[in-house]
């Protein structure tokens, strides 16, 4: 059935604070999956993010280069350890009509705090501090160094048009997951376009907002649509019937980027592609020698080049390039001469066996890079038995820790370095929930002191060397197995004039920016 935003309707007379715009046109835009609601707070995910850009806007947002710009916060201050003061534009409007102030950001904030999935994320936060309508103060309670990475994750809401009950007498607020809910079917935010139509798993339709408040591309027009099916997706833009689709199967990068009608955009990106080592399934892994045989005879580059086809990055650490955390001397480190070497000094010579998990659907090629993965283990006498499966199965499986070896990637909620150390690698703790993903048992008092203190830390150059003595500290400990950081991936019509100058680390394509023939 059809739901049409009929309050959103009314929003496209709008001429409000308007800008000169250049020729509207039409975007036909196909993903894997459409937004599962219209509320951005009912799940934490790529999708529903991507959604918050095109209909919402953020305070403030990343750019290319993991820099951050100024959207409905003008600028910044941090006033002390525990507060940043937001300057807030002025003359922005909702979808509805209604003025954004200082009070729709502490609303968006106090249901962040609520959110089942994002509530992790702002346990640290405080009630927002309104100091007048256009000035906030955004206040933890602890010294926080991320405060501005988690300001990108608020998009303030309309919160006069999310008071009061709905037709059913729920509270217009209310963050349902499952079920309807008046958040669930419409949406009154600040971003560039307005939802005009909807229907579930089959199309999303969206306008240009005509009262929104910055300059913007000259898109009329966004018709989503969800393909779930890479060769019917892949189809779709070679034959001109989609103008942009994302993302792309490796396999087709090279067909794709032949032809003549499509240009194929890839970016580095952050989620870096592990293995653990379980140190308490496997006496062996216990010991250091033997963990680092085991990363030197892995051959990541090769990955990277025959199986990836060169589009990902090869990894010798857990941060990318651009995070406080990385250490550009930390160099993949690929030597079976030594990787045998380590392992006739553990006294494992003669090899033995161990078990190994992955999924087969969740990352790119991920069963292929786990069966070669298999191989090259068998160089150094470690006989592994692989058994992959689909990503809905493999998370029970994970958490149980049934394999001596298991896969994960991760990308950091944070866009930071400590995400990864405290969620992979930490001694695992049920209390604080650090290491909560950490397979392989990895435990070390100093690391997990380091990353404390960091997270306390605001002094850049302070926090930058804590974060950078873990990684040296990682590296030496072989603590798990880097494989490489994976390529983010889209492919445009040759009508999109700008397409590589909005897309990011962070799989967020600024739609907004787009401009088209």
């Amino acid at each position: 059935m059809k739901r049409f935003v009929s309050a959103m309707v009314l929003a496209l007379s709008l001429a409000l604070f308007a800008v000169p715009a250049m020729a509207g046109k039409t975007l036909r835009l196909a993903m894997d999956a459409d937004p599962v609601s219209l509320d951005p707070h009912v799940q934490l995910s790529g999708g529903m993010l991507q959604y918050s850009h095109m209909v919402f806007d953020p305070l403030i947002r990343w750019t290319q280069d993991m820099q951050f710009e100024g959207r409905l916060a003008e600028k910044w201050e941090r006033i002390d350890p525990m507060t940043v003061r937001f300057h807030l534009r002025k003359g922005v409007k909702f979808h509805s009509g209604n003025t954004f102030t200082a009070k729709d950001v502490a609303w968006t904030l106090d249901r962040l705090k609520v959110s089942p999935d994002f509530k992790g994320l702002f346990e640290v936060f405080g009630p927002a501090v309104i100091v007048d309508d256009y000035t906030v103060d955004l206040k933890t309670k602890v010294a926080y160094p991320l405060l501005l990475n988690m300001a990108t994750y608020i998009f303030p809401m309309d919160s006069a048009f999310y008071t009061g009950k709905d037709a059913a007498g729920q509270d217009k607020g209310a963050i349902v997951k499952s079920g309807p809910s008046f958040a669930n079917e419409h949406e009154s935010g600040t971003g560039p376009f307005v939802v005009t139509e909807r229907e579930q798993g089959v199309k999303l339709l969206l306008n240009k907002f005509d009262g929104y408040w910055g300059p913007r591309g000259n898109l009329d027009t966004i018709e989503f649509k969800p393909i779930a099916n890479e060769a019917t997706r892949v189809a779709s833009i070679l034959s001109g019937d989609v103008d942009w689709i994302q993302p792309v199967p490796p396999q087709d990068y090279d067909r794709l980027d032949e032809s003549k009608n499509v240009d194929l955009i890839t970016l580095s990106g952050t989620r870096l592609i592990t293995l653990q080592l379980n140190q308490k399934r496997v006496p062996a892994f216990a010991d250091k020698r033997v963990r680092q045989a085991i990363v030197y005879a892995t051959n990541n580059d090769g990955i990277v080049k025959k199986i990836l086809k060169g589009r990902s990055t090869t990894a010798g650490q857990q941060s990318p390039k651009g995070y406080l955390g990385y250490v550009e001397e930390l160099k993949p480190r690929y030597d079976v001469a030594k990787a045998k070497e380590l392992m006739k000094e553990a006294g494992f010579e003669k090899g033995f066996e161990v078990t190994m998990i992955a999924p087969n659907n969740r990352y790119v090629k991920d069963e292929a890079i786990a069966q070669a993965f298999v191989a090259m283990m068998d160089k150094i006498g470690i006989k592994v038995h692989l058994k992959t499966m689909p990503k809905a199965q493999y998370w029970d499986e994970f958490d149980a820790k049934v394999a001596d070896i298991q896969m994960i990637g991760w990308h950091s909620d944070t866009e930071d370095s400590a995400n990864f150390t405290e969620y992979l690698l930490m001694c695992a703790s049920k209390e604080t929930g650090m290491g909560a993903y950490n397979s392989g048992n990895y435990c070390n008092p100093e690391v997990d002191k380091l990353i404390n203190e960091s997270n306390a830390e605001t002094d850049r150059a302070k926090r930058t060397a804590m974060l950078q003595q873990v990684e040296k500290i990682l590296y030496e400990d072989a603590a798990f197995v880097p494989l490489h950081w994976q390529d983010l991936s889209w492919a445009a019509s040759k009508k999109v004039k700008n397409a590589q100058a909005i897309v990011n680390g962070m799989d967020f394509p600024y739609f907004g920016d787009l401009v088209m023939e």
